[in-house]
């Protein structure tokens, strides 16, 4: 029986006249498991035709973001060199403690939209929250900083739990959900007709190396625990992979919950630092230009827009660039829309998420050449073995004297 007979070939499979070998099925799975050696807990997705070689679940290449980020540290120098030529003082103190704390408040956007991505939830509504809390800390801020800053929070948190709950339970696509709540957090934006005067006298200044440090810390912390195999797959049960309509699970609620509630949370603490550190009153707009500037900056610091891979330092070295940017573009009268800065940033992400997903992924494992199933030119094998090996060699005759053999020929 040759292997090119039909009782090997799949049902319905017409193509193996042409390509004997077509009848191979290879398996790709998600990165989903809960361990790499646990094959079996993997969610097969079967496929047909001409499909790359299965990719193991390996250690992203983390050289390619630290060269990038090595990049973004040359972006800020040169930037913050200009500045300086600029403004001398415009680095030193008290007006370092401006820039750090725009720094911060970008950076918490930032590290919201970095972390849905990296989740698979991209939450939207950050920059419609972010002005939505300096609007509310701005009407209440002579009231005192916590009876001004806590509603907001705990608005922001109870709002995120209820889009993390419609996207985990009729599992939507997040991004769907998230701007239609950027669009009622709009709404209430929009019942006030006219600018609002901040009313407190709280300066955050006086904490801007704690307030930028923190941020410093969440986005080296995170980007490094981002880069461990477990946290990731834990992070990103809500990444497509197959039917993306397809539930995963009550165990991917977690991550989503998690992820969009603190974002959130983020939006809603840099949203007060910029009404704290606004010169002159809070306009109502809809915020998406804060939006676009917080998924931009989190692309352009390395994190993947399809949300799995992601650098170390890259989102406190992009945030630093753009916050000396926004300061010598002020200085230098360039008056560039932030939407115009939004939408450039977004672009340059875009352009550096193909980067790292081109040259990030973990080495492809070696193969061997495909094993071809097809009949040689020449004689057909037969799996029937040749007459001499059929029948079983007749042992030799043993002795049992302890002397005979080998041994006891010299004796």
């Amino acid at each position: 029986m040759a292997y090119d007979d039909t009782t090997f070939r799949r049902p319905g499979d017409e193509t193996t006249e042409s390509d004997p070998a077509a009848y191979r099925r290879r398996v790709q799975y998600d990165d989903t498991a809960g361990t790499t050696l646990d094959q079996s807990q993997r969610n097969p997705a079967v496929t047909t035709g001409a499909i790359p070689v299965v990719e193991e679940d390996g250690r992203d290449r983390l050289g390619i973001h630290l060269g990038w980020e090595v990049i973004l540290l040359v972006v800020a120098a040169v930037l913050g060199f200009l500045l300086q030529r600029e403004d001398s003082a415009a680095l030193q103190r008290p007006a370092l403690d401006a820039l750090l704390v725009t720094g911060a408040a970008i950076g918490l956007l930032t590290l919201g939209a970095g972390l849905t991505l990296r989740a698979g939830v991209p939450n939207l509504a950050i920059g419609s929250i972010a002005l939505a809390a300096a609007m509310q800390y701005a009407e209440n801020s002579d009231k005192g900083l916590v009876q001004a800053v806590a509603p907001a929070l705990i608005l922001a948190a109870a709002g995120g739990l209820a889009v993390g709950l419609i996207v985990a339970v009729l599992h939507v696509p997040a991004w769907a959900a998230t701007l239609a709540a950027s669009c009622g957090v709009i709404v209430y934006i929009q019942l006030r007709p006219a600018p609002v005067e901040v009313q407190g006298d709280w300066d955050p200044t006086s904490q801007a190396f704690v307030l930028f440090g923190a941020f410093a810390a969440l986005a080296v912390l995170g980007a490094a625990l981002g880069a461990i195999g477990p946290v990731r797959r834990f992070l990103g049960r809500m990444r497509p992979t197959g039917d993306p309509a397809q539930r995963r699970g009550a165990a991917a609620a977690v991550p989503v919950l998690l992820t969009i509630m603190l974002s959130s949370l983020f939006a809603t603490v840099a949203g007060v630092l910029i009404a704290a550190r606004a010169d002159g009153p809070i306009a109502p707009a809809t915020g998406f230009e804060w939006t676009g500037i917080a998924f931009g900056l989190a692309l352009l610091a390395g994190t993947s827009a399809y949300g799995r891979r992601g650098g170390i330092f890259g989102t406190l070295f992009a945030v630093t660039a753009l916050t000396i940017f926004l300061r010598y573009q002020e200085l230098r009268d360039l008056d560039i829309a932030l939407f115009a800065i939004a939408g450039s940033v977004f672009a340059a992400g875009l352009v550096v998420t193909r980067f790292v997903e081109s040259y990030g992924s973990p080495y492809a494992s070696r193969t061997g050449d495909d094993w071809n199933a097809a009949p040689s030119g020449g004689t057909n094998w037969s799996p029937t073995l040749p007459e001499t090996w059929n029948t079983p060699a007749t042992p030799a005759p043993r002795s049992d004297r302890w002397d005979d053999g080998p041994w006891g020929a010299t004796r």
